[in-house]
């Protein structure tokens, strides 16, 4: 279940980004908090596993018809596809009038997440994905 981050979530968000490379060191992590906190077109998602257990975090930013993956982790024995792709499902539910794009570090997980979900390559318009 994703949780949209409240600052109530603070310690578990940052604990969670912390499993991140580039969120080791603290200034970094505190500001990124800062600006999913800052804008409407942005959420910092919190994700229980079904054990209700807090297991990952995803990050996403509204731009036009796309809903930007900007990062996702997850626990260290949570690191499962299935895991990824359900974090992924539940995202794309919050905004199904929104296509899931990645950056250039989620990309990969965003394309395979959409090939083994019915929409392949050949589907997508050539406009669309840049092929």
């Amino acid at each position: 279940m994703l949780l949209k981050y409240r600052s109530d979530y603070q310690k578990i968000a940052m604990g969670m980004l912390s499993l991140l490379p580039n969120f080791k060191d603290w200034d970094r992590l505190q500001n990124e908090l800062a600006w999913y906190q800052a804008g409407d077109d942005r959420n910092l998602y919190l994700w229980k596993d079904e054990h209700d257990d807090f297991a990952g975090a995803l990050g996403a930013e509204v731009q036009g018809d796309y809903l930007v993956v900007r990062l996702i982790t997850l626990m260290p024995d949570k690191q499962l596809t299935r895991n990824t792709w359900q974090m992924l499902d539940e995202l794309a539910t919050t905004a199904p009038d929104r296509r899931l794009m990645g950056t250039l570090t989620t990309a990969k997980i965003i394309a395979k997440w959409e090939f083994y979900h019915g929409q392949s390559h050949r589907e997508r318009s050539t406009a669309d994905s840049g092929q």
